[in-house]
């Protein structure tokens, strides 16, 4: 068995989240969970008594968060692993969709995971050592009608989860930002939240996005419990990846996107260039 370590892993009641606290314990790690609620957090700590603790926080409660960290690390032990998890989905047309739901999705998403980060940092900094872990998706790469608010929280979660490994790479932190495609979680099913639609204009485009995007939830061809052995795996690695896609459709369609877009770029090269000074 591996050293054992102790993983912060953040929205550990269901789907990936679990899957990734289920596999750390398993392998005979320390795992403390965030949850929602008290009842929540008794039934993760069942799981395996002694070895996973549970804690109520909201990830978006950020004067919470340090005090948080700080009883972790001074009652329990140093953080090794730091997997930001926490999350949800937003569905709806971007005319349609308020703002409050943009705020609320880069609260969670972005603004959460964020905040969990700057607490741990400091002490992995001292110990000049970890691995800080963040969640995103194939959809921090590619897009899809409806889930614009959604894409956008990935896409800046990938952005400052690379701009943060070229900080603190000097420090012996290594940092990962992991992208699973479609897997077989409650994401698109209860998880969601989903505006009501009220312009008929786009009814032609979102009428069956919506319904194909419910009638799939349960059966994607992602498996979590794989997921989990593969961040296991990264992190014994020695040089593990700063950016890893999960799933054959997350290959697939963003290798897709970035052909597409060098396509593009190509097309408009000429364009590109004449903006310089002569």
């Amino acid at each position: 068995m591996n050293k054992e370590k102790l993983f912060l892993i953040t929205g550990v009641s269901s789907g990936l989240g679990r899957a990734f606290a289920s596999a750390a314990l398993s392998a005979g790690h320390l795992v403390v969970g965030t949850l929602r609620d008290e009842n929540a957090r008794k039934n993760f700590e069942s799981e395996k008594p002694g070895y996973a603790k549970g804690i109520v926080l909201d990830v978006t409660d950020f004067d919470a968060i340090d005090p948080a960290v700080d009883e972790i690390e001074r009652t329990i032990g140093p953080i090794s692993v730091l997997v930001n998890n926490a999350g949800y989905g937003h569905e709806g047309v971007i005319e349609e969709s308020p703002l409050t739901e943009l705020r609320r999705q880069f609260e969670v998403n972005v603004f959460g995971a964020v905040a969990v980060m700057k607490a741990v940092l400091p002490f992995m900094r001292e110990r000049r050592a970890g691995h800080i872990i963040n969640v995103t998706s194939m959809g921090g790469y590619i897009t899809m009608p409806g889930i614009g608010y959604y894409c956008g929280s990935k896409f800046a979660l990938e952005a400052i989860s690379e701009t943060l490994s070229k900080e603190v790479k000097e420090f012996g932190i290594r940092v990962s930002a992991i992208a699973p495609g479609q897997f077989r979680t409650d994401w698109a099913g209860r998880s969601m939240i989903r505006t009501d639609r009220t312009i008929s204009d786009y009814d032609q485009l979102m009428d069956p996005v919506r319904k194909a995007r419910q009638d799939k939830s349960g059966k994607q061809p992602g498996d979590p419990a794989k997921a989990a052995q593969v961040l296991l795996q990264i992190i014994d690695a020695p040089n593990p990846p700063t950016h890893l896609l999960l799933g054959d459709d997350a290959l697939k369609f963003v290798r897709e996107k970035l052909q597409s877009l060098n396509s593009e770029f190509d097309r408009w090269e000429n364009v590109t260039r004449s903006t310089d000074f002569a």
